[in-house]
């Protein structure tokens, strides 16, 4: 069951930062842009990007709003979810298309400037699902 307070101040926060864990318990956070739809949290990101790779042996993250570089303020909110990997085509696409909506041009220009970055790799995106 979702916690609907959490989500509420999670999806008022214009990043979050989530934090993915190595096979040894190892906290990993980064910086994400995200938003809601519905009960969860839809985070994008490239199959070949280490939050994937830690994702694939365990779905716990720990997700807190944060600043563009992850700085979460004293006493925010920190709260524990689980993500969910979904590379369908579809999802991704609808992804792309709620994220454009939130964060318009510069969303639209910054993944411009990642698919230049990346344009002999062919990154293949997805989509991360994130309960709490």
């Amino acid at each position: 069951m979702a916690d609907h307070a959490a989500l509420e101040v999670l999806a008022a926060s214009k990043y979050i930062r989530l934090t993915t864990f190595r096979r040894d318990g190892t906290p990993v956070p980064t910086p994400v842009w995200l938003v809601r739809d519905g009960d969860h949290l839809w985070v994008t990101t490239t199959a070949a990007t280490g939050k994937i790779k830690r994702l694939r042996h365990t779905p716990r993250v720990l997700i807190a709003p944060s600043d563009m570089r992850g700085r979460v303020a004293a006493g925010a909110l920190e709260v524990e979810g689980v993500a969910e990997i979904r590379s369908e085509p579809a999802d991704v696409a609808r992804l792309a298309r709620l994220l454009k909506a939130r964060y318009g041009l510069v969303f639209s220009l910054m993944t411009f400037v990642e698919r230049r970055r990346r344009v002999a790799e062919k990154p293949v995106g997805v989509a991360l699902r994130i309960s709490v």
